[in-house]
């Protein structure tokens, strides 16, 4: 998951410049929230879900990163990134805008992105997102930190996507959602910023899309056991 702004304004540095025009400090931050090898039945898997961010309170400009690289097949699964504005609508959500470039082994997609990101009731850190184009579909994404010990956390998370429209050339049916579920279990080795883990993964395509997947001779389910490191500054 993400750098949300609670996060962000905690532990984020703060620069003071300058000037009438910098009232505000800004603040930037980083985060790797899952950089793992997957092992699963098919090809092996390097992952990765990343953030960085600047600016201040009130805006801030987010890059986001989202990849999958098959080891046998030496190529992307999936390779997103975005460029996001996140401004605060309400104490615990940011409203969120911006562009979404996906290259995966099909066509490039670009999509405008509208979305919300904050913390839902009990702390659970929410992604909620429609990319609009000719092939238009909404995901929501929400995880939750649950600490067992002070350095032992375990997260589990799930993501929900759903397209409106056939996208055939990617793999993608209309109305046919794909669910991604995974808990990881991590150890804090310096205070937050650099955190091992191990955990399990699991994906699965329905409708439409597990029917196109099959067509190709897929799957239209994994499980995988993962292990990673959870970087943050």
């Amino acid at each position: 998951m993400r750098l949300h702004h609670v996060l962000a304004g905690a532990v984020a540095p703060a620069l003071s410049l300058a000037g009438p025009a910098f009232a505000e400090p800004l603040i930037w931050g980083f985060q790797a929230e899952q950089l793992e090898y997957r092992l699963g039945e098919g090809s092996d898997i390097l992952a990765w879900d990343a953030d960085a961010l600047i600016g201040t309170d009130e805006l801030k400009v987010v890059w986001r990163s989202d990849g999958e690289y098959a080891l046998d097949e030496d190529a992307f699964e999936k390779l997103e990134n975005q460029l996001r504005l996140q401004t605060p609508i309400t104490d615990f959500f940011d409203a969120v805008v911006g562009v979404r470039v996906s290259t995966p082994a099909g066509p490039d997609r670009v999509h405008g992105v509208v979305g919300l990101h904050g913390l839902a009731p009990q702390w659970f850190e929410i992604d909620a997102d429609l990319f609009v184009s000719d092939e238009p579909f909404a995901r929501v994404e929400a995880e939750y930190e649950a600490l067992l010990t002070n350095r032992i956390i375990l997260t589990p998370s799930v993501e929900f996507e759903l397209p409106f429209t056939d996208d055939e050339p990617i793999g993608v049916g209309a109305w046919g959602p794909r669910l991604e579920v995974g808990a990881r279990l991590s150890y804090d080795v310096i205070d937050r910023a650099v955190a091992p883990y191990v955990g399990v993964h699991y994906e699965r395509s329905f409708g439409e899309t597990a029917d196109l997947a099959r067509a190709d001779g897929e799957d239209a389910g994994a499980v995988y056991f993962v292990a990673g490191v959870r970087v943050m500054f």
